[in-house]
């Protein structure tokens, strides 16, 4: 994955009228979120937006392609696809293709940010709300007597 500074500039410019976009660099190439909902990435300066069957027909039909991380392996591809040229330029479309995106990824289940806690705390909170059990952690000892 790669992406340069201009063209990842460049996107965050046509993007601008979605509000909430950030990034953050990821081997090489960069993961679009708006809030905390990851909707696209760049790949060497190729912008792939997030797909459900909402919206696959909306790329499938003009023929683009998917996102595949591993080149050797084009069996494995992700649910994000190549944005066509005419859409990028636009930002009035490109805007409205990146909230169909936006959906796709909420759709899809939690915010990035949440789905990323460590399994050690989620068991934790899980043990902690069953009340008479021991929270996680501490351990119980009868009385010395």
């Amino acid at each position: 994955m790669a992406v340069s500074s201009e063209y990842l500039d460049y996107v965050h410019d046509q993007l601008s009228g979605l509000g909430g976009v950030s990034s953050r660099r990821m081997f090489g190439g960069a993961g679009l979120y708006c809030d905390e909902f990851f909707f696209a990435l760049i790949d060497n300066d190729t912008l792939y937006l997030r797909v459900d069957d909402a919206n696959r027909a909306d790329f499938t039909t003009r023929g683009m392609g998917q996102f595949r991380p591993y080149p050797d392996s084009p069996q494995l591809s992700m649910s994000y696809y190549e944005t066509p040229a005419d859409v990028l330029e636009d930002p009035a479309q490109l805007v409205s293709w990146a909230r169909r995106s936006v959906a796709a990824a909420m759709a899809a289940g939690k915010p990035a940010a949440k789905a990323a806690k460590p399994a050690a705390k989620q068991a934790a909170k899980k043990a902690a709300s069953r009340p008479g059990r021991a929270r996680a952690g501490t351990r119980r000892t009868r009385p010395q007597g």
